[in-house]
């Protein structure tokens, strides 16, 4: 008898959390597993990352892979939807943007955050700041030594980004103007190569996101002005460019979601860390 009262009550307390689940609108079947793939500028990935991971941490059933590969890349895989989020450090051209043939736009785009260019020397490096002037100047090859800027004597490296880097023709645009890097420059793959390269060599110079910055590293002032979220969003700092994300069709579902996430005050909370916040 007290076995059937057991089994009795334990059916009656199963019935009652069944019906309240149900009544309260609860599922009774775990969300349907979601996989998101991000690919492009290496500017926005530690972004991405950190936004990947807030944002699995609210939304379990999901997971985001970020991978980087360089603005056009983001660009191209967004476009032809074989990513579902494409990233870029760079506006996309009208040529990017639609089909070639029809002239359908195949193209979307949101900037999420601010993002400040950050000329970087070795942390040894006397020298306290650049005009843009300067910067152009070293970057084209007309000054050559560090002694010529008040500097300790030693050949300038001079360190740029590889083709197809969003941050490369950002910095092309806004400092060198008409003029083109060195031909000698250094080519890197990678925002992050970049950081490796100038924190083992004293006397190189080079530009990267601010979301690189670290200790290893010194960021130089421009005009007077560091890069820092608060000044990037102010426009204070000059060497400021927006990070997109982008879709090859009008965002649906999860990738929506995403993207809003992105750009909600949680997200943006988010984007503050290493960036200018854009809302």
């Amino acid at each position: 008898m007290a076995q059937q009262c057991r089994n009795l009550l334990r059916s009656l307390a199963l019935s009652t959390l069944l019906w309240l689940l149900t009544a309260c609108g609860a599922p009774l079947e775990p969300h349907e597993p979601v996989y998101l793939r991000i690919a492009g500028s290496t500017s926005i990935q530690p972004l991405m990352e950190d936004l990947a991971q807030a944002y699995t941490r609210r939304h379990e059933y999901v997971s985001i892979d970020v991978q980087g590969g360089g603005s056009r890349l983001g660009i191209a895989l967004a476009r032809e939807n074989q990513i579902d989020i494409g990233t870029a450090s760079r506006t996309p051209t009208g040529e990017e943007e639609r089909d070639p043939e029809t002239g359908a736009k195949r193209l979307w785009w949101t900037a999420i955050a601010q993002d400040g260019i950050a000329l970087v020397v070795h942390p040894q490096n006397a020298i306290e700041g650049l005009t843009l002037p300067q910067a152009r100047d070293i970057f084209f090859g007309r000054i050559l030594d560090w002694e010529e800027m008040g500097g300790t004597p030693g050949e300038i490296v001079v360190v740029s980004r590889e083709d197809g880097s969003g941050t490369r023709e950002v910095f092309e645009e806004m400092v060198m103007g008409e003029k083109r890097v060195t031909l000698t420059a250094i080519v890197m793959p990678s925002s992050e190569a970049v950081v490796e390269y100038v924190a083992r060599h004293p006397t190189a110079i080079s530009y990267v996101s601010m979301g690189y910055l670290s200790p290893q590293v010194k960021a130089l002032p421009i005009e007077g002005v560091n890069p820092t979220p608060a000044t990037v969003q102010s426009g204070a700092y000059l060497l400021t460019r927006p990070l997109y994300l982008l879709t090859g069709q009008e965002p649906t579902g999860e990738v929506k979601a995403f993207i809003e996430f992105a750009l909600s005050p949680a997200g943006q909370a988010v984007v503050e860390q290493r960036y200018g916040r854009l809302r």
